[in-house]
């Protein structure tokens, strides 16, 4: 474990609503982070996702609900606690850095001290800030830049800056506001995967907003999605991904094929034939269906109108008799071009069913 003195708190946003420019962005958005828990909020563009963010950082006040970090409310519908005194450190997607200073100078406008207006530049003072300042760019594995510019510095270094200044207040909560998305898709893979480390080994409570679903499923030991303004559903990545909510995050979440279906029981008739279901259901249903369970063989009478090779498998895409367009994946080079005839089955392992909705 790094030495730090960051004391993580959890968070509760319960039922907080927003209201910008006449219209409601968020809808009783309700969130839950344990403390040091990672927490990764996902959704598309337009969802709520940042508005969310900026009420947490008191950057936005709310129109309804309550939100509490640790044991204090810091929001609700009279109560509006300042940013600075919530001990929330926030991560901006453009990274904000001062392009006139110092990278070290740039993580030292974090300290406490600074933000306060207590800066003392006496020689003792200068020592101790400067140790704090070193001792936050090696953790960040930066510790060699500290007497560069921002401007002279890559994406990828940039972004620890940011990051270590973020952290010099000790936060309680850390906020990351699409962190990774101004990089290449390599750096950007790959420091995520450093981040979510670093911030795990410190036991920091950190939200990441993101639209990448591998990043969110990368980041997050939960995932909370949003749509129009609420949180749909919140679970650990595994659980998302196999028992989504409904149809609309079935589909949001890894790619999937919502088949209707006639329940019997333990498993549903589709176009594709026989899908067991984890629960019995009997009348028109909703089923999902996930590429890697749809199985192709040569001969049939449905036919292949595309395939996706991504080399390490292959998604073929078939239209039923009925025209139904179902996908499938298999890992791999493609077994089967476009036009090619195919018979389609499931594999059988156990799916699930939404009510039908007309």
């Amino acid at each position: 474990m790094l030495d730090t003195a960051l004391t993580p708190q959890g968070f509760s946003v319960d039922s907080v609503r927003v209201r910008l420019a006449g219209g409601d962005v968020l809808r009783g958005v309700d969130l839950r982070a344990e403390p040091g828990q990672q927490l990764a909020v996902l959704g598309p563009s337009g969802c709520g996702k940042t508005t969310l963010l900026r009420a947490l950082a008191g950057l936005q006040t709310i129109d309804g609900g309550e939100i509490a970090i640790g044991d204090q409310v810091v929001a609700s519908g009279s109560i509006h606690l300042a940013a600075e005194d919530r001990g929330v450190g926030l991560v901006f997607q453009d990274w904000a850095l001062f392009p006139h200073l110092t990278v070290a100078a740039n993580v030292a406008y974090g300290l406490p001290a600074v933000q306060r207006g207590r800066w003392s530049f006496g020689r003792r003072a200068h020592i101790r800030a400067r140790a704090s300042v070193q001792h936050l760019l090696d953790m960040v594995g930066i510790g060699e830049l500290a007497d560069r510019m921002p401007g002279s510095l890559s994406g990828g270094q940039q972004q620890r800056v940011a990051l270590a200044r973020a952290l010099a207040p000790e936060p309680s909560v850390l906020l990351l506001d699409e962190p990774f998305s101004s990089l290449d898709t390599s750096l950007r893979t790959s420091l995520r995967t450093e981040v979510a480390g670093l911030l795990r080994e410190l036991a920091i409570t950190a939200v990441f907003v993101t639209h990448d679903q591998d990043e969110a499923f990368v980041l997050g030991d939960e995932v909370a999605v949003m749509r129009d303004g609420v949180v749909v559903q919140q679970a650990p990545p595994a659980e998302l991904y196999a028992h989504p909510a409904n149809p609309w995050l079935a589909r949001f979440v890894g790619d999937a094929d919502v088949l209707a279906g006639d329940g019997r029981g333990d498993c549903a008739s589709t176009v594709i034939g026989r899908v067991p279901l984890e629960a019995d259901t009997v009348g028109g249903v909703d089923v999902m269906v996930r590429p890697e369970d749809v199985v192709l063989e040569a001969g049939g009478d449905t036919v292949v109108i595309s395939v996706e090779y991504y080399g390490h498998d292959a998604v073929t895409s078939v239209r039923t008799p009925s025209g139904d367009v179902v996908r499938s994946r298999a890992t791999g080079a493609p077994a089967f071009g476009v036009g090619d005839r195919v018979s389609v089955r499931h594999s059988g392992v156990k799916s699930i069913a939404f009510p039908r909705t007309v």
